[in-house]
């Protein structure tokens, strides 16, 4: 396993609230901070307490006072939970059965202000059920200040990590692809050595990339095409130093980076040169590098089995003009994609009056049985059939 297993730990007989005016409505056996957002940094709190209660010993040892008579709660005591363990940011690092974990211990807060305003924005994703769900989620306070902040000790970053979970289950496998194609790219070519870039921010980079333009225009078909438009953002994001959080944009998540301005010279040049490269990009990822040299035969086997499958599919589409014309298509086919566009041709072609077409279509039979027999397919019914010939033209 690469990364570490991340798990978060909500500390239950806490609650953390933007106003008072409904305390009233929490249960006796719980401690109160009301969350003060003044002097501090978008998405970031100070927790003042409000009404004490049979409190946690190891929270009773994280208050503090202000020197203004004002009880609050320090993230940095907070966060020191485990005695002796170095932390990382929020987290406490831990190793059980050689397996790695990053826990953070977080408070539940009620915030439906940052969420109704995320909720409102005008978007083309996530759908309307997914954005209900995010909201009944709820968000957490994490014990971490903001870097720049000179009272960071005491401020709490406030996540929505069950949210942000149920958004990224909601996205595309185009997206998917490019997340870790980006992924990669960082690694393995940028090799930051101080987080200078996470994999948090490239995350955002394509939620607020599939929230901005229709869903239909996400396919594998252009997946390099909208991966050489991610790469543009991460060059504006290192260029300037700033990325909008996705659920909170006037929080920048790149705020307090240790990126060197020769560092953001180079890691710019280098991004512009891989945007230039189209899908040659590839090359550069060690992985796929070695999986291409290593496999030559069956890498250019498939494609050209692919090229000659999309071959018979033109010819079928012009033979279709020919023999139909132009005015027997169905009503709402302006609105298909391509490969459905592509799918009714190849069932129109089976009833063309044409020995041409039989060949052609038998061809093509041939070719999906054959990538069928290699994924080791069993029983290649109809339905397993048309799943093939749509997932090779896709």
């Amino acid at each position: 396993m690469e990364n570490d297993t991340d798990m978060l730990s909500v500390v239950s007989n806490v609650v953390c609230l933007e106003d008072c005016l409904h305390i009233q409505d929490i249960p006796d056996d719980k401690v109160a901070f009301l969350m003060d957002t003044k002097y501090t940094y978008p998405g970031y709190y100070r927790l003042f307490l409000v009404r004490r209660n049979d409190i946690l010993l190891n929270i009773e040892k994280a208050l503090c006072d202000d020197g203004r008579g004002n009880v609050l709660l320090s993230s940095d005591l907070f966060a020191e939970i485990i005695p002796g363990v170095e932390r990382s940011g929020p987290s406490t690092p831990l190793v059980f059965c050689q397996l790695h974990y990053d826990l953070v211990f977080a408070l539940r807060c009620h915030s439906t202000v940052l969420l109704k305003k995320w909720a409102e924005r005008s978007r083309h994703w996530p759908p309307f059920e997914v954005v209900n769900k995010v909201i009944s989620f709820g968000a957490c306070l994490s014990p971490v200040g903001c870097k720049e902040s000179p009272q960071r000790h005491l401020e709490w970053r406030i996540c929505f990590n069950s949210g942000e979970t149920e958004i990224m289950n909601s996205l595309s496998d185009t997206h998917l692809k490019m997340y870790v194609m980006l992924k990669m790219i960082v690694k393995d070519v940028l090799r930051p050595q101080h987080k200078e870039v996470t994999s948090y921010t490239l995350k955002n980079i394509i939620l607020w990339q599939a929230e901005s333009y229709p869903q239909t225009l996400f396919s594998e078909r252009n997946f390099f095409y909208w991966l050489r438009e991610g790469l543009g953002k991460l060059k504006i994001a290192i260029a300037t130093k700033h990325m909008k959080y996705y659920m909170i944009p006037e929080r920048n998540l790149m705020e307090g980076c240790r990126l060197r301005p020769n560092q953001q010279s180079k890691w710019i040049s280098v991004i512009t040169e891989m945007m230039n490269e189209g899908p040659r990009i590839i090359l550069r990822l060690e992985k796929i590098r070695k999986a291409i040299i290593a496999y030559p035969e069956p890498l250019m086997w498939y494609s050209k089995m692919r090229t000659e499958l999309e071959m018979l599919m033109l010819e079928c589409m012009v033979r279709q003009h020919l023999f139909l014309g132009e005015n027997d298509f169905v009503s709402n086919e302006n609105d298909m994609s391509v490969i459905e566009h592509i799918m009714l041709t190849l069932s129109r072609c089976y009833v063309l009056p044409d020995n041409i077409n039989g060949e052609l279509m038998a061809r093509a039979e041939e070719i999906v049985q054959t990538i069928a027999l290699n994924l080791n397919v069993g029983n290649l019914d109809a339905c397993m059939f048309w799943q093939i010939l749509y997932r090779m033209l896709s």
